[in-house]
């Protein structure tokens, strides 16, 4: 065998052994990614208690409570399935019944979404992208969700 064999047997295991490496990888990082689960995800994926994960969806209309302490219960509906949510804290000026919404947190045994984080949408013509789609998927979606609003008189001129 020649040094030119050599090195090219030797530089395409190398390039082998990196493509396994990059495959294992993602193949690891495939559940992850995901920017958040719907509360069919949740589901459908079997969750396990105690995972930390990011919950999206709609607030579903009638289900906030407010307790002291700044205590409020809610559900994330995505059309299909709803999941009730805990969180003690201040909530957005922007969060209230219907608008989409990202909550980060742990699910607990008992099937309810403790949240130590919640996102609220920052506009009447915003909804991240994830929601959207899962709410296109589960048939739940509005054609008025995704409007833009007029721009100002010379904005952008």
């Amino acid at each position: 065998m020649t040094r030119k064999q050599r090195r090219l047997i030797l530089i395409g295991g190398a390039v082998g052994m990196l493509g396994v490496a990059v495959a294992l990888v993602l193949g690891a990082l495939r559940d992850s990614i995901v920017f958040f689960n719907s509360p069919s995800d949740v589901v459908e994926k079997h969750v396990a208690p105690g995972a930390r994960i990011r919950l999206g969806g709609l607030v579903k209309d009638g289900s906030i409570v407010r307790d002291s302490d700044l205590k409020v219960h809610f559900e994330v509906t995505d059309g299909s399935r709803e999941l009730p949510v805990n969180y003690q804290g201040v909530l957005p000026d922007l969060f209230r019944e219907g608008q989409g919404v990202v909550a980060e947190g742990v699910l607990d045994g008992a099937g309810i979404f403790n949240a130590d984080t919640i996102l609220a949408k920052h506009d009447e013509t915003y909804m991240p992208r994830e929601v959207a789609a899962a709410l296109k998927k589960t048939g739940h979606w509005k054609d008025d969700y995704g409007k833009a609003a007029t721009p100002a008189a010379g904005v952008g001129k």
